[in-house]
């Protein structure tokens, strides 16, 4: 088997693992928050924390692996994901379970970077587009089956399970880049490391997005304001840096500008759906997480299906709208997940979770096709950072749009019955929000069309 289908096969296999380390989780903080008993705001920041960290990390995390090589970086962090996963399952508290996910966000956060860019780096142009479509077809994979095996480890043998179901894996993908690939994937192992604006990203963005989950008080509008504040500074740092961390002149370029845009947007609309519907089936349905699993493997069977079909017809047609039809089918998903009550038929559901999972399916592999292709091959690091940075960013503030309405509508209450109709109310509110999230992404997508590729 030639290396390159090799690397293709161990990225493909990290991008499951990468989303079933958060996917797989979120199916079964339910049992999690019975057993710490934690609150309906606390049980959303297991999943932020994670990508909290992802996002802030995201942006160093391309510079340190272009210079110290993506081999060697994925290493590293494949030995830190599996010693923290093992530690995850000895926790004795909400605190100390929160404590892992923020060290495996860490993992994760470098991995999502170095695994997009060996693709990119291994794969010649015209190969580009099948090569991220089969990649992401791993995220869909585990989008897919990651509810489906979360519920059916959680309902068999405990939630423990499901935080140690990654590390036999990671064991073998560490085994496999020590033994068969030999080639190493540097581009700024010359240049030294942009520390003032790593900080400066890091800080700005912690306050942005911790401040963002809590805006509805005080504290949360300073700290969101302070955060802004500070990434304007950090945008202005690295206009002057000779090697910045992040180069933000490549948003000069609209093609990179309005697809980074566009994905930010669409997982701003989409991510927090997945968690809206495992709360509606667990507490307003009252499936056990093992049948929720299953029924939410309907949207991302449909992504699995579609995005290697995707990725193929994004080398061969405009693929800003095939991302833009993909976004429109996902505005009409959401309108129809905003009507969900306790009365909803599950055929209606299900309808619903299939365009959805069409959309999705549809936008993710051009729009990252579209964004890896707008820079020089030397830069591949550096829009892989990218990417990671806009997915987690967005997802973490789409989780913090959920967190927000159910500070506003329910308050900080555990998830028991009688709060049951603030939480359907809090869904539907999201969701509406949502919505004009999603029609923004169709918009940036048109945009960037006229634009001229840079690579």
């Amino acid at each position: 088997m030639e290396t390159k289908n090799i690397i293709l096969i161990i990225c493909t296999i990290l991008s499951f693992f990468t989303v079933f380390a958060v996917n797989g989780v979120t199916i079964v903080i339910p049992s999690i928050a019975a057993e710490y008993g934690m609150s309906n705001i606390i049980q959303n920041w297991v999943t932020i924390i994670f990508l909290l960290v992802v996002a802030v990390l995201s942006v160093p995390a391309g510079q340190i692996s272009g210079k110290y090589g993506l081999k060697k970086v994925t290493i590293f962090n494949l030995i830190l994901f599996i010693i923290i996963s093992i530690a995850n399952v000895f926790v004795t508290s909400q605190e100390q379970f929160l404590i892992c996910r923020f060290i495996l966000g860490i993992s994760l956060a470098f991995i999502n970077v170095t695994s997009m860019a060996i693709i990119v780096s291994s794969f010649p142009g015209e190969e580009r587009g099948k090569a991220l479509g089969i990649n992401i077809t791993g995220v869909y994979l585990g989008l897919s089956l990651s509810p489906v095996l979360g519920g059916i480890l959680n309902y068999n043998l405990g939630w423990r399970s499901v935080v140690l179901f990654a590390v036999p894996f990671m064991f073998v993908i560490l085994l496999l880049l020590l033994t068969k690939i030999d080639k190493e994937w540097t581009s700024f192992e010359n240049f030294p490391l942009d520390i003032k604006g790593s900080l400066a990203y890091a800080v700005g963005m912690v306050l942005f997005m911790y401040g963002f989950t809590v805006l509805n008080t005080t504290t949360g509008i300073i700290l969101t304001i302070l955060g802004i504040i500070i990434l304007v500074v950090f945008a202005l740092i690295e206009l002057k840096e000779d090697y910045p961390v992040f180069d933000v002149r490549f948003f000069k370029n609209h093609k990179f500008l309005s697809a980074n845009f566009a994905s930010l947007c669409a997982y701003l609309a989409t991510y927090a759906v997945t968690t809206i519907l495992n709360y509606h089936l667990q507490y307003i349905k009252g499936f056990d997480s093992q049948t929720a699993g299953m029924m939410l493997l309907v949207a991302p069977l449909c992504q699995v299906v579609l995005a290697p079909i995707a990725g193929r017809l994004s080398d061969k047609f405009v693929p800003q709208i095939l991302a833009a039809i993909g976004m429109g089918l996902g505005t009409v998903s959401l309108f129809l997940f905003s009507s969900l009550d306790s009365a909803t038929p599950m055929l209606f559901l299900f309808v619903a979770m299939i365009i959805y999972g069409i959309g999705f399916g549809l936008f993710s592999p051009p729009n990252t096709n579209v964004i890896m292709g707008s820079v020089p091959p030397k830069d591949n690091s550096i829009a892989s950072a990218a990417v990671a940075t806009m997915r987690t960013v967005g997802q973490a503030m789409s989780m913090g749009i959920l967190t927000l309405v159910f500070a506003f509508v329910m308050g900080n209450v555990p998830m028991i019955e009688q709060y049951y109709p603030l939480l359907i109310s809090s869904c539907q509110i999201t969701c509406l929000i949502c919505i004009v999230l999603c029609i923004a992404s169709v918009f940036a997508s048109f945009v960037g069309i006229k634009s001229s590729d840079a690579s």
